[in-house]
């Protein structure tokens, strides 16, 4: 049971450490996430695009 108590005592003393980000911080990365998510889709969507269109042509 000490050693529970010990991990315990241990972790918050790591969490005391951890430098957190700024609310600026955190908006900006989302910001990338959001943008970075919506370009990957459209390419996506793009391809998919030709895809089923080239796949059309070739079935007729």
């Amino acid at each position: 049971m000490a050693k529970v108590f010990q991990f315990f005592r241990e972790s918050r003393a790591e969490l005391k450490k951890v430098v957190w980000p700024t609310r600026a911080d955190v908006i900006s990365s989302i910001k990338v996430v959001i943008i970075s998510t919506v370009i990957i889709a459209i390419i996506l969507g793009l391809l998919d695009l030709g895809f089923s269109s080239l796949f059309r042509i070739v079935m007729r």
